[in-house]
């Protein structure tokens, strides 16, 4: 079927576009009319939730985001991972993140988990990831910004395939030159080309910085006629919380009204957009959240506040996508660039603290930083927003990043290329393991399936929805298509409209050991409950047992491992 479509739609609709380019003028570099095959760029964003762009509801400034959202098409039902390494792992390889090496988050595998295959904290060498494909067909293959796919050089970025690159290659770390780590006393770990360094620009920014390096890079080999596959990789506004201070002002008394007033504005922008349903109900709280009118003075100052350099930093990426897109419309590549844009989960709601006190997160806060009013976003502040603004970034959807249920899998995302069916809203099911495909699709280049530089390979595990974004089909997965995710012992599996979730029922603290005292199945009927509320498992012991043996299935088949314990998320 695939055959067919790739003879019957991108013979003739991408060397139409190649045509256009060449005979209407519509690319303003003659050295474009060359391209066979277009561009590629991949723009992944750490940590924002749902509602966090413009165009997906929220008051932040994201014109340049939405512009490209709005000329594209927009996916309202797109789901990732809970963490972002796993779900980077099947942005890049196709296949479930506990195949292909991130089972768990490196450095947080519990002891039945170590030395068990797909469980090696980085992307293993069991596949054939994007940019070694797309460099063996001759695109030149660029990376900047986070990793967080392997520490050491032989699972770094040069050698899974990328020409150039400019690696954080953690979970995260400060957004400035101090190399602030997450965790612990050593500097942040960075690749420039593979090498480490030791030191970043006086004038570092992460968000300002990977784009800059994206766009040396892609200027770097304008003289050739090959196109080029670049996987931009912002870590923010992964946490800590930091912005340039001109930044934060701009978004001062943004948000003195507070996440209850706000939470209410973006789900009725939502609703207004066609994103949700108009009885959509509000999600649940979290069993500590305190609403705003309860708050001190003082404190509705430090959480307003707190949510003033979320937005500039959200508005900071904006305005660097802008500086691309426009680099690119200069030297004639814009048409002839596929841009996709996703976050790897949902917005981060779990005080830190206290999630990962077994870490040493209080000794490392009080040795690092200075989270004083007025340090508050600078170099030497460590800040996060909590799961009230968390409720805020996640819209109607239940809990936020770390859980299997909607808020922490269900992520922003858009396509935008000229040839495609644009200025939709696909509402079709979509997962991150089918972006490999499509793309691969899109440029009608073959995985290499089983054998790839004399290793076996697994064969990818997604889907291309290329038939949906041409306008040809708008289903890309069958009704009963089985879904499932497992990080930290939260699991999910979804049959169709059906969603079956074990983690806490209650509060994100009491699951951490041991698991089965408060891990129970729930069961959700998402055409109905999208917002999760209801369990009605005690409803449907017939469907509870069809999802199960499901569970039990895609469990097998991955190899998930759960875990004895978990710490942190």
């Amino acid at each position: 079927m695939q055959k067919i479509l790739k003879q019957n739609y991108l013979r003739t609709r991408i060397i139409g576009l190649v045509l256009c380019i060449s005979i209407l003028g519509c690319s303003q570099n003659e050295n474009n009319a060359k391209h066979k095959k277009p561009n590629i760029l991949v723009i992944v964003v750490d940590d924002i939730g749902y509602t966090d762009l413009g165009v997906f509801g929220s008051e932040i400034g994201t014109p340049n985001i939405d512009k490209l959202a709005n000329d594209g098409i927009k996916f309202a039902n797109y789901y990732v991972a809970p963490t972002c390494s796993p779900t980077r792992a099947m942005l890049l390889s196709g296949i479930d993140n506990h195949l292909v090496g991130m089972g768990s988050m490196s450095g947080e595998q519990s002891e039945n988990q170590k030395g068990q295959p797909g469980y090696e904290g980085y992307l293993n060498f069991r596949v054939a990831a994007l940019p070694n494909i797309l460099k063996d067909s001759n695109y030149h293959t660029y990376m900047t910004g986070k990793w967080h796919l392997g520490y050491e050089e032989n699972n770094s970025p040069t050698a899974r395939g990328f020409d150039r690159s400019f690696a954080l290659l953690s979970g995260g770390a400060g957004h400035f030159n101090n190399m602030l780590p997450i965790l612990g006393s050593k500097k942040a770990p960075y690749r420039d080309d593979g090498i480490i360094i030791d030191a970043l620009p006086d004038d570092f920014y992460s968000t300002e910085f990977y784009t800059e390096k994206m766009l040396e890079y892609i200027d770097s080999n304008q003289a050739d006629d090959k196109p080029f596959f670049g996987y931009l990789a912002y870590t923010a506004p992964h946490w800590p919380l930091q912005a340039p201070q001109s930044s934060i002002e701009k978004q001062q008394g943004n948000y003195d009204h507070g996440y209850d007033v706000i939470y209410q504005k973006r789900l009725e922008k939502l609703k207004e957009l066609g994103l949700v349903d108009d009885d959509i109900p509000a999600s649940k709280n979290m069993l500590d959240d305190i609403p705003w009118d309860d708050l001190s003075d003082e404190d509705k100052k430090r959480s307003s506040k707190l949510m003033e350099i979320y937005a500039a930093m959200v508005n900071d990426i904006d305005h660097n996508i802008g500086r691309l897109v426009t680099h690119l419309e200069n030297i004639g590549e814009l048409e002839n660039t596929l841009i996709f844009f996703m976050s790897d989960n949902g917005a981060e709601g779990h005080p830190l603290d206290q999630s990962f006190a077994d870490y040493g997160m209080a000794s490392h806060l009080s040795s690092c930083c200075d989270n004083s009013y007025e340090n508050m976003g600078q170099p030497d502040s460590y800040l996060w927003y909590g799961s009230e603004w968390a409720r805020v970034s996640t819209g109607p959807w239940r809990r936020f990043k770390g859980f299997s249920s909607e808020g922490g899998i269900r992520a922003p995302a858009f396509i935008y290329f000229p040839k495609f069916n644009n200025g939709t809203v696909n509402t079709s099911y979509t997962h991150v393991k089918d972006i490999m495909p499509t793309l691969l699709d899109l440029l009608d280049i073959d995985h290499p399936m089983d054998i790839y530089k004399q290793r076996r390979i697994l064969p990818m595990q997604g889907v291309s929805i290329l038939p949906v974004l041409l306008g040809d089909s708008r289903n890309t997965h069958s009704e009963n298509h089985i879904e499932g995710w497992e990080l930290f012992g939260k699991t999910a599996i979804r049959k169709g409209n059906w969603k079956m979730i074990q983690e806490p029922k209650e509060d994100f603290f009491t699951w951490q050991t041991p698991l089965e005292d408060n891990y129970e199945w729930q069961l959700f009927n998402l055409s109905e409950d999208p917002s999760e509320f209801y369990d009605i498992s005690g409803q449907h012991p017939e469907k509870m047992q069809e999802m199960l043996e499901a569970w039990d299935q895609y469990a097998k088949e991955n190899g998930v491992i759960i875990p004895e314990r978990v710490m942190g998320f």
